[in-house]
């Protein structure tokens, strides 16, 4: 399993309405992508305009091909992409270690 975070930050005073968004698009879009496994996303405390997205996929080419390559990334992009101050960072990870 591949685990991708997005850094994603937003444009000040818009944290109400992207809530609402980014949890609309995850039930809507991504969780019906290929090889997709699970998602959390963090807000933040002391940046209250940053938000983590953690997305599990089967595998690096479910999110990279997939879905990056389908239209359903365009319509995620549609709904969330409208608060973004920035483009988001995006990395993908392999597990290590995890607690019991």
């Amino acid at each position: 399993m591949i685990l991708e975070v997005a850094d994603i930050r937003i444009q000040p005073g818009q944290q109400e309405a992207f809530d609402q968004a980014i949890q609309r698009g995850l039930q809507e879009v991504i969780s019906k992508a290929k090889g997709f496994r699970g998602f959390k996303v963090q807000k933040g405390i002391e940046s209250a305009d940053r938000y983590l997205l953690m997305i599990y996929w089967e595998t690096l080419e479910n999110h990279t091909v997939d879905f990056r390559e389908s239209p359903a990334f365009i319509q995620w992009r549609a709904i969330v992409g409208p608060f973004f101050a920035a483009p988001p960072v995006v990395e993908h990870f392999n597990l290590l270690a995890e607690s019991a």
